[in-house]
């Protein structure tokens, strides 16, 4: 198996999370649920941002190696958030290249490369664009090309497209799908929209509160 995450725990006030998964390989995993039912914690464990209950022997293990001890970092891990959580003061361009350029690319061709990356979501042209000036759905296409440009292991997508109107997000989710069959990463998403769940999803896993 690809993927797998054993005893993810997080206890808060009257909710607590007790959750093991495993993924294969190119495939797209949908939690589905409320809000409030502990979706996004369990990325957010996967991804190193939170800590598992003290105690509870976590395990994560990526393509045959174990991370669980790894910082964010080093996890080979891609995240996009219902924000987005684009950087404001840089372009739509050199949104996308910020981490080839931090992984030591020089700036112009990681420019060149993100500039080629963006015609994948449908966002040619939009280079010198600043990020205020999209609309969401835009927003969030280059959040998903900011992250797989990097080529991660594993992609996480905590509810991408919740902020959206429905028509647009079930278009994105069904773009989503086919990104993901033609680049053939590995994700694991959060929602809570069944119709969403189910164009996207191979494996859909239901988690009640």
């Amino acid at each position: 198996m690809y993927f797998i995450a054993k005893n993810i725990c997080k206890t808060w006030d009257s909710v607590k999370v007790e959750f093991s998964i495993e993924c294969e390989k190119s495939t797209m995993t949908c939690l589905l649920g409320p809000s409030g039912c502990g979706k996004s914690t369990i990325l957010n464990i996967i991804a190193g941002l939170e800590r598992n209950d003290e105690g509870v022997p976590l395990e994560i293990e990526l393509d045959g190696k174990r991370i669980e001890a790894l910082p964010p970092a080093q996890r080979k891990i891609g995240m996009v958030f219902q924000s987005g959580a684009l950087f404001t003061h840089l372009n739509v361009v050199d949104n996308v290249a910020y981490g080839l350029i931090s992984q030591g690319m020089k700036k112009k061709e990681a420019r060149q490369a993100a500039s080629e990356y963006l015609e994948r979501f449908d966002l040619g042209g939009f280079d010198k664009r600043m990020v205020q000036s999209l609309s969401g759905g835009e927003k969030q296409r280059v959040a998903l090309a900011r992250t797989l440009i990097m080529k991660p292991q594993l992609v996480l997508l905590d509810e991408p497209f919740s902020a959206l109107d429905t028509d647009l997000r079930h278009k994105l989710a069904a773009q989503l799908k086919e990104w993901q069959k033609q680049l053939g990463f590995t994700a694991i998403m959060v929602t809570h929209d069944e119709t969403e769940a189910e164009t996207v999803g191979d494996v859909i896993i239901k988690i009640t509160r």
